[in-house]
């Protein structure tokens, strides 16, 4: 069930509700003048729902290409790339 509170809770109660957002990882909405204004929640909370999106975003990507080429990968073929760009990766880093 989400979690709702007046916006002013954030400036009087600001403390309870980090750690609402921090425990739950769910974020809590304020509202103002009894209608929505934003919603606050953790940074862990943030980066893991941007990640689920880009995910979500790169398997849509596959749909649509797969939908319109023939080409097919191997699982073989798929992880050899997959190891080559991580490979390059690291040595553009340690360099």
């Amino acid at each position: 069930m989400p979690k709702i509170r007046p916006v002013s809770d954030l400036r009087n109660n600001f403390t309870d509700i980090s750690k609402i957002v921090h425990a739950s990882s769910e974020p809590v909405f304020l509202t103002k003048n009894g209608y929505g204004d934003m919603v606050v929640m953790s940074i862990e909370a943030y980066e893991n729902k941007l990640f689920k999106s880009e995910i979500y975003l790169k398997l849509k990507e596959a749909e649509l290409e797969a939908k319109f080429t023939k080409k097919r990968y191997t699982h073989n073929e798929v992880f050899s790339d997959l190891r080559a760009k991580l490979s390059s990766r690291i040595e553009a880093d340690i360099a």
